[in-house]
């Protein structure tokens, strides 16, 4: 039950308390859960921004639709996707599989070729819809172990990613934000906090065959 209590504490944190901020062993815990976020084939072509700076932050607000949380909470957490997938980020990955757990490159050379073979035949578009459906992955992933450590978080889509860019200098890194995280600590008086979660029946969400 401890999962399901965690999993019913959560919710969308519309305010938090300015004043608390999390520690570094928190952070670092959210910085190893990012990392070990499942992606399809192993190619994590996401990356995640983690936003500190309070004066940052608050010109960033403006480009959030003027929602308080990306300042007011004690981190702002940026989902981003790689503006490209390049050969060499498949050969990359493949070098480190071959590196850490010794595997042959007779049994890995079919795997990589079909996978460049696959991102080839992607226009850039379709590769960067792809790379948004790992950033989702890493969203989830990521408000559940924000549950698991009591950390509150908002999920937010509400924002103008080319000023998210701009402002964070993202194009630097080849980056594109796509999703934003502000965690911390909610405020005593959030009223939202207290609200009942509205769900669908278990037997009417899920079907057992």
């Amino acid at each position: 039950m401890k999962t399901i209590n965690a999993l019913k504490w959560r919710y969308a944190t519309k305010k938090f308390d300015s004043d608390k901020s999390l520690s570094p062993e928190k952070i670092n815990i959210i910085k190893e859960a990012f990392n070990l976020t499942a992606t399809s084939y192993g190619l994590q072509t996401i990356s995640l921004v983690v936003v500190s700076d309070k004066d940052k932050r608050e010109q960033l607000v403006e480009h959030s639709y003027h929602q308080r949380q990306v300042a007011d909470a004690s981190h702002l957490l940026v989902i981003c996707i790689q503006d490209d997938i390049l050969d060499a980020d498949v050969e990359g990955l493949f070098n480190t599989i071959s590196e850490l757990r010794q595997t042959p490159a007779s049994i890995l050379e079919p795997y990589r070729e079909d996978l460049k073979v696959m991102m080839q035949n992607m226009t850039k578009t379709e590769r960067q819809e792809w790379s948004i459906k790992q950033a989702y992955i890493a969203l989830g992933n990521l408000m559940t172990v924000c549950a698991f450590e009591h950390i509150d978080a908002c999920p937010m889509e509400g924002f103008i990613p080319s000023k998210y860019d701009e402002l964070l200098h993202l194009k630097d890194y080849n980056l594109r934000s796509v999703l934003l995280l502000p965690i911390g600590y909610r405020a005593e008086d959030d009223k939202f906090a207290t609200f009942q979660k509205v769900r669908k029946q278990v037997d009417e969400s899920v079907i057992t065959i």
